[in-house]
């Protein structure tokens, strides 16, 4: 297990996939230099479009995106774990929809898993904003767990940070890192973000690393910012506001293992009924 440095880095995405893949190349080049052999970037890492036309005119399936194939070059050129937090390809299930997609790409620039998220943010909020991520993207239906040198690491995306059950299934498949790359909105992140990201890691005993978007976007949709990284007993162990920028950490993987036995919540759940 041992002790590593992970970094996360938040963005203010604009529409043009180019400038996106430029900020965050600069930033995970940063990153590595630090001492991260980890790195995570947010949701909508390439482009932040909420018009469903305007989205599927700009990307393309996984195989054949040209931004992805630049990323897993990056990784492979300064030898770290990439997450990507989520890029859009046009769905494999829908071609009339995109899928919001993670990927981790190892230091040899190969692809070792991804994750559709699978919660969709479709709200009406009472401040006039609305959202209806359903309307663009096709949800997934699979929690995804993979082993990193360091622990088992769970993937999730955004608005799956309000389904506690999702982390949990993940903790009981081993995770001992749970990550949430978002694209939070400045209204509810400054009500929730920090309360419900340092519930996932105490109530799992899990460190939790959360990239995040930040900032006023070119589509003048307002994110939180406020990308964290968080130890298994809820304490912050990095923080930033909503500037573009990276955070670092080193996490003591070992220990997970010493809260875990001090409160051992994992082992003494029980099933139930309902009456």
């Amino acid at each position: 297990m041992g002790i590593f440095r992970a970094g996360c880095i938040q963005l203010c995405a604009e529409r043009s996939i180019e400038k996106n893949l430029d900020q965050a190349e600069a930033l995970i080049r940063d990153a590595a230099a630090d001492g991260c052999l980890y790195v995570q970037t947010p949701e909508q890492t390439a482009t932040m479009e909420m018009n469903r036309k305007a989205l599927l005119s700009r990307i393309s399936r996984q195989e054949q995106d040209e931004g992805l194939r630049r990323l897993q070059s990056l990784a492979r050129e300064l030898g770290v774990w990439l997450h990507i937090g989520s890029m859009a390809f046009t769905s494999e299930r829908d071609d009339q929809k995109a899928a919001n997609r993670a990927l981790v790409i190892n230091p040899d620039g190969d692809i070792v898993c991804q994750y559709d998220k699978i919660h969709m943010f479709d709200v009406d909020l009472d401040n006039g904003e609305s959202y209806r991520e359903s309307a663009s993207f096709a949800a997934g239906d699979q929690a995804v767990v993979v082993e990193l040198p360091w622990g088992k690491l769970g993937l999730s995306i955004c608005y799956d940070l309000r389904f506690p059950g999702l982390y949990r299934a993940m903790c009981h498949q081993g995770a001992t890192i749970l990550t949430v790359p978002s694209a939070f909105t400045a209204k509810t992140g400054a009500a929730h973000w920090h309360i419900l990201l340092r519930a996932r890691a105490i109530e799992n005993g899990a460190f939790v690393l959360a990239a995040a978007q930040g900032g006023l976007h070119e589509n003048g949709r307002q994110t939180y910012g406020h990308s964290i990284i968080i130890d298994p007993w809820g304490r912050v162990l990095a923080e930033t506001e909503d500037e573009p920028c990276f955070i670092a950490a080193d996490l003591d993987m070992d220990l997970v293992g010493k809260i875990r036995q001090s409160v051992p919540s994992l082992s003494n759940e029980r099933p139930f009924e309902i009456s």
